[in-house]
């Protein structure tokens, strides 16, 4: 096929380079995931990169790129329970954390998790 337009992901070469990186960044999800769960812990680097490559994987989706792939949603909607239990029993007896940067934190890693999994069932009904 070759080219299909002239922006930087519109040939077969960008895509197949596109679905070598989202699968990386979903393997390294899977791999916290399934590790050990003091790994997603807030202060680990699991913790800080489960949620941030779930939304570069949000943001390449939204641009409609060829080659973006994305997890299952139940796939994500299992990875948001497991996380957030993780999450929720790291701060139980933290009380030098606000309850306000607790409840904002949570709402934004709920939407982080949420958000991917609907872009997956958008994708899936198109």
């Amino acid at each position: 096929m070759g080219d299909w337009g002239t922006g930087n992901f519109e040939n077969d070469t960008a895509s197949d380079h596109l679905s070598i990186l989202t699968d990386r960044l979903i393997s390294e999800v899977a791999d916290a995931m399934a590790g050990d769960p003091a790994g997603i812990e807030p202060d680990e680097y699991g913790g800080v990169a489960v949620p941030a490559n779930l939304e570069l994987l949000s943001l390449l989706a939204r641009q409609g790129y060829v080659g973006a792939l994305l997890p299952e949603a139940e796939v994500v909607e299992g990875w948001r329970k497991t996380y957030m239990a993780v999450w929720e029993s790291y701060y139980v007896d933290r009380p030098e954390v606000s309850s306000r940067y607790k409840d904002e934190r949570r709402a934004v890693l709920i939407r982080t998790f949420d958000d991917l999994a609907e872009l997956r069932r958008k994708e899936d009904s198109d």
